[in-house]
């Protein structure tokens, strides 16, 4: 087996895809078969090294149990359930149906995964298990090679199922950001539309990247109202030895875990622009304190869900839309009483084909309830980072190690905290902050006050205040500004569908109602 995990992602990619070819099942049936074989060669590589550390402190009075392997947060896999003795079946054997009874075998040792892993092995031809049983078990990959594998295989099917917003996956570096800007060191963390858990992987990373145990450090709790894809962000959470309270619901109606003013810090990547709401279930929650936008678009509702979980120092980091920075109407006053309040602190703007599905740039919030009393109680950081991204193929990009840190690093900088360069930003920082302090930089940053985010109409949208770089024209890239035209085109359709709509309704009912007074 190559050494390259590029390589070793891209065999093993080429063996799941046999399995559209060889038995007629598609993507979105066969994801978490192939996650729940990935999830078994790691678990058995987990509890093989475990089980030697235990049995060297093992006495006559200190026996090993099941109990052992999951405080040290192992999952405890009886004979029948590891992946070699299933590699090692006689052939002829039901491998598919071995495959079941191990995921069952485990379930009833591990609580926390009970109705979570796949068994729908039997579906699958015997052939295709054989070989994808032979092709995970030759890998020898130390460290959390196995967590980027799961992630990649996850990012291949959020493109073969065509996912959109939150609802399944969301890019490894775009979560990254999230995580380095609002720091979880410590304490509560939410998530209301939680996806596959990518959210909660990357801040108990970020926990291990600063040398402390994310099980003592962090408690993870999450919403996710498709129930395939909660049992895959519990089987994300197993792959990385981490466990949570993770509950089906929907959000917009539902609030299991009492989550107002809960939490240190709240992540998501909810689905954008989402219509039919039935606004009057939720007319009076708690959650949107500044009240229910006319339009019929929830990316306000998400807005106020994450800032009205935070306690009183919290921290949110969230994914949304780029019309919601310039949104109108209903929507604008909902985001000046956030702003009069204080509530954002820092707000992104990324590149372009960032996210599989949606090739439109998106805008990362950020609020903070813990900025009251301090200088920064009414000001706003803005980052334009529309040119900070690493071409990955024509299609796609995304953010390098060095980047995430240096945009995170402005944060920092703003916020009066130390920098990070471990991951090679400091050569980034000298050229854009030389004195080692914040400072407005012309087509990057721009800090603004409430009064002049008044003077922009309330608007949030950083291209508004950062400016153009004075290399920009040097720089211009015709391909880049027919994509920033375009979104402004596609924000200013969808108002003019709304407001098409609204006169359809207003005109059906002013017909209704003479068709109504004439009958009589």
């Amino acid at each position: 087996m190559a050494n390259n995990l590029n390589e070793i992602e891209k065999r093993l990619w080429a063996a799941a895809d046999q399995m559209w070819t060889n038995t007629g099942l598609r993507p979105n049936e066969y994801a978490a078969p192939v996650l729940g074989l990935l999830f078994l060669r790691y678990a058995e590589k987990r509890f093989a090294d475990t089980q030697n550390q235990l049995r060297a402190n093992a006495s006559s009075r200190r026996t090993v149990t099941p109990q052992s392997y999951q405080r040290l947060g192992v999952v405890y896999l009886p004979e029948e359930a590891r992946f070699s003795h299933l590699l090692n079946l006689p052939e002829g054997e039901n491998i598919g149906k071995a495959i079941n009874d191990a995921m069952s075998a485990i379930e009833e040792t591990n609580e926390e995964l009970k109705g979570v892993l796949p068994r729908t092995y039997q579906r699958i031809p015997n052939s295709v298990l054989v070989e994808m049983l032979k092709l995970l078990s030759p890998l020898e990959i130390e460290g959390d090679a196995f967590g980027q594998i799961y992630e990649y295989f996850m990012g291949n099917f959020a493109i073969e199922t065509m996912q959109k917003g939150g609802e399944f996956y969301t890019p490894a570096s775009i979560v990254r950001l999230i995580v380095e800007v609002i720091e979880p060191f410590h304490g509560r963390i939410f998530d209301p539309a939680c996806g596959s858990g990518g959210m909660f992987v990357h801040s108990a990373n970020f926990v291990r990247n600063h040398r402390k145990n994310p099980s003592q450090e962090i408690t993870i709790f999450g919403v996710e109202k498709a129930a395939e894809t909660l049992r895959m962000a519990k089987l994300n959470l197993a792959m990385h030895g981490l466990s949570g309270d993770i509950r089906e619901a929907n959000t917009y109606y539902e609030d299991p875990h009492d989550a107002l003013g809960r939490y240190d810090f709240v992540m998501a990547n909810p689905p954008f622009n989402q219509s039919g709401v039935d606004k009057e279930r939720i007319k009076d929650d708690p959650r949107f304190p500044f009240g229910i936008p006319t339009l019929d678009n929830a990316n306000y509702l998400w807005i106020q869900l994450f800032n009205s979980t935070l306690n009183e120092r919290g921290r949110a980091g969230f994914v949304m839309a780029n019309s919601a920075s310039d949104a109108r109407g209903s929507e604008l006053e909902i985001r000046k009483k956030l702003i009069q309040a204080g509530a954002v602190d820092v707000m992104v703007a990324t590149s372009s084909n960032m996210f599989y599905t949606v090739t439109l740039p998106c805008t990362l919030w950020f609020c903070e309830k813990g900025k009251a009393g301090t200088e920064r109680h009414d000001k706003v950081l803005f980052i334009d980072a529309r040119h900070v991204f690493r071409q990955i193929d024509r299609a796609h990009r995304d953010f390098t190690d060095e980047q995430i840190e240096f945009l995170a690093n402005i944060v920092r900088l703003y916020r009066d905290e130390e920098v990070e360069t471990g991951a090679g930003s400091a050569a980034m920082l000298k050229e854009k902050f030389p004195d080692g302090r914040y400072l407005d930089v012309s087509g990057l940053c721009k800090v603004a006050t409430v009064a002049e985010i008044e003077k922009q109409g309330w608007s949030l949208n950083p291209g508004r205040y950062v400016g153009v770089a004075q290399s920009a024209a040097d720089d211009f890239d015709f391909l880049e500004q027919l994509e920033e035209l375009n979104e402004e085109l596609e924000v200013l359709n969808a108002e003019a569908r709304e407001f098409e709509e609204r006169i359809s309704s207003n005109l059906s009912s002013l017909i209704e109602g003479r068709l109504t007074t004439s009958s009589r």
